[in-house]
């Protein structure tokens, strides 16, 4: 409302104090007591006054006597004037409202983030899970492969030189060699651990993470 438009730069700062990023959309709205509005109309005498006397005056020219028409001469432009309140304390209302509200989204977004982090933690323990039986599988599944391209070779018409076939496996090893990606994941899990406990705005840096995580896992 515009009787509140001056207190957009006590909003700003308010927010602030409980909000560091992101995008908020804040509406004000006022709707004043019948009563306390009643009580701010007053009567413009000198006018009202005034046109009393013409009413008179009308009345001597025509030779004709009427009644005073009171309601057509409350609804006469700037015979009943509405005196603005003392805009202070509703400022002061209005700011202390949006403290409360504040500090109740402040409130529940911690809660929200405890859940959160709980569930992320979780997760980040299944990881680690899935990486150390990873590790234990890799030899196994590097003689998988080396005997999958026996079978293979054994398959062909043509014999094939022992050193190439050396060479053909230790290409399939590396090709499957995740031992970087492995230490990359578990990285990841110490540093997201480490993100949960500070006190700082973290969104971003787990949003970078959770990329991360997704690449090397895929990979």
């Amino acid at each position: 409302p515009e009787e509140f438009r001056v207190l957009e730069p006590d909003i700003r700062r308010v927010l602030g104090e409980f909000l560091s990023r992101g995008k908020v959309d804040a509406a004000l709205r006022f709707t004043p007591a019948f009563a306390a509005a009643a009580s701010n109309l007053t009567l413009n005498r000198p006018l009202f006054d005034r046109l009393l006397a013409l009413h008179a005056e009308m009345q001597e020219a025509s030779g004709r006597q009427e009644a005073v028409d009171l309601g057509g001469l409350m609804r006469w432009p700037g015979v009943i004037e509405e005196q603005a309140p003392d805009p202070e304390p509703l400022h002061a209302a209005a700011l202390e409202l949006l403290r409360e509200a504040a500090a109740g989204l402040q409130s529940t977004r911690v809660r929200e983030g405890e859940q959160m982090a709980a569930a992320i933690r979780e997760r980040l323990a299944t990881i680690e899970s899935r990486v150390s039986a990873v590790r234990t599988w890799l030899p196994e599944i590097r003689d998988g492969l080396r005997q999958k391209l026996l079978g293979r070779v054994a398959d062909l018409e043509q014999p094939l030189e022992p050193g190439r076939l050396e060479q053909e496996v230790a290409f399939l090893a590396q090709k499957i060699d995740v031992d970087e990606e492995l230490d990359r994941l578990a990285a990841h899990v110490t540093e997201t651990r480490l993100v949960l406990e500070r006190e700082d705005p973290v969104g971003r840096r787990l949003d970078f993470l959770m990329q991360e995580f997704n690449r090397e896992s895929n990979t």
